[in-house]
């Protein structure tokens, strides 16, 4: 006869360390555990509590908390707002409250925290007691975040593909041990997995259906990788080559973020435009390699495109943000800080191809002067987000007539411009939610 057992919170949670929580609130524990760690599993409690403080705190019948009288449904509700830490508690309390804190319900999400826990063991015992009534899969978690858990490796990754079908979203942001096996093991046995977070994890270099990552094949056998979110921030490993068999075998990404993937060129973007034609939002920021012909490409999304950042990517100019804005005049949000090549020319082309645009930033970009925020503000008067920051070339004319055409404005970043207080003081008077980030010290 199978002994029901329940993972302990000490396991989970290391003395005065925020254990992980199942999606709801934050991580914080409540109270700290002391002592050395208890086992790793035990059995529920009994039906009746016979600890001696609770025996000296019993009461009457009449005076008991309301809280035992609530039903079983009731009580699943109250679980569903604490953290996984917590719920495990409560599984000790008596054998009902065992009983419902395990209910499948409360576990569409696991979250772990902290750099020093054991995140591999935590997983497998986790996942071990929620098989338990569905012998070797969880069929209800659909939600596993270890971000910052640096001590997770491709062990602990290959417990979750082998027990979590159903798994739809994953974030391992931060956790370097990982590889492309462990990135393999999931993809080829998560056939639902939508959301994947691997940024920071530097060992990993492509995601694909096949365990060689240099294959450039289609996915094998008409198989599609479901992923449409997909973070690789910070993969400084990605190379082109990789990103083209990441495209191959993830056609349906509608989101990517390459932030800072510094080995990219335009050729890896050519590639992507091939295969995933359903982008709305990339960041290729601080690849700096990424020149006019890369932004050529992503013109190639035309209509689809809603946000773009290609921030700090010094080798673009009027000629890449022309490209984009003849073709994507649905662009919602432009992110291109540190493009010094960017001049009046392309903001005013952008301004009459892009006139719902709702944010942008061309902070640090000394060629932009008032002759192109004025055309910004004649064209774009939805624009909610504005920053400037650095332009040497912006005085308080510009911001004016931006003031009196965009009225929505809720954002102004104006830090080391030459503005003056009277043209803060105008902007304020006309944008009265606009919040104005400035370095002048003699507006308040």
């Amino acid at each position: 006869m199978r002994t029901l057992s329940t993972p302990s919170p000490a396991l989970i949670c290391p003395p005065n360390l925020p254990g992980f929580q199942n999606g709801r609130g934050s991580s914080t524990s409540s109270s700290s555990i002391t002592g050395e760690t208890v086992a790793m599993v035990h059995s529920p409690p009994p039906t009746r509590l016979t600890h001696p403080l609770i025996r000296l705190a019993s009461r009457p019948q009449k005076e008991q908390a309301s809280i035992e009288r609530l039903p079983d449904h009731a009580m699943v509700q109250v679980f569903s707002f604490l953290p996984t830490n917590q719920l495990c508690r409560c599984a000790r309390v008596c054998r009902r409250w065992y009983n419902l804190a395990w209910d499948p319900r409360l576990w569409r999400t696991i979250r772990l925290t902290g750099e020093t826990i054991n995140v591999d063991r935590a997983l497998r015992v986790l996942t071990r007691r929620l098989c338990q009534d569905t012998p070797n899969v969880c069929l209800m978690l659909e939600t596993v975040s270890v971000s910052g858990c640096r001590r997770l490796t491709d062990r602990g990754l290959y417990t979750i593909a082998q027990c979590c079908p159903e798994l739809r979203r994953l974030e391992v942001s931060g956790c370097y041990n990982i590889s492309n096996e462990a990135v393999f093991d999931v993809v080829s046995l998560c056939p639902n997995l939508e959301h994947l977070d691997v940024s920071g994890c530097s060992k990993v270099t492509c995601i694909s259906l096949t365990r060689e990552a240099s294959i450039k094949l289609s996915p094998l056998h008409g198989k599609q990788i479901s992923i449409r979110y997909l973070d690789m921030t910070d993969c400084f490993v990605l190379e082109d080559e990789g990103l083209h068999t990441i495209a191959a075998h993830c056609t349906q990404l509608t989101h990517l973020y390459l932030r800072r993937c510094v080995r990219l060129t335009d050729e890896g973007l050519r590639y992507l435009m091939i295969y995933c034609a359903s982008i709305k939002e990339l960041s290729v920021s601080d690849c700096r390699f990424v020149s006019d012909f890369g932004l050529r490409e992503i013109a190639k999304l035309e209509s689809r495109l809603r946000y773009l950042s290609i921030a700090h990517c010094g080798r673009v100019t009027d000629v890449g943000i022309r490209y984009v804005a003849k073709y994507c005049g649905k662009l919602r949000y432009l992110n291109a800080r540190g493009c010094e090549g960017i001049t009046d020319h392309g903001l005013e082309y952008l301004a009459k191809n892009c006139a719902k645009l709702k944010s942008l930033d061309i902070g640090k970009c000394p060629l932009v002067s008032d002759t192109g925020l004025e055309c910004l503000a004649l064209n774009c008067f939805n624009l909610k987000r504005l920053s400037l920051k650095s332009c040497e070339s912006i005085t308080g004319q510009g911001l004016q007539i931006v003031a009196a055409n965009c009225f929505d404005l809720q954002m102004l970043n104006v830090q080391d411009c030459e503005v003056s207080v009277e043209a803060l003081r105008f902007v304020k008077r006309h944008c009265k939610r606009c919040v104005i980030e400035h370095t002048n010290p003699a507006f308040f």
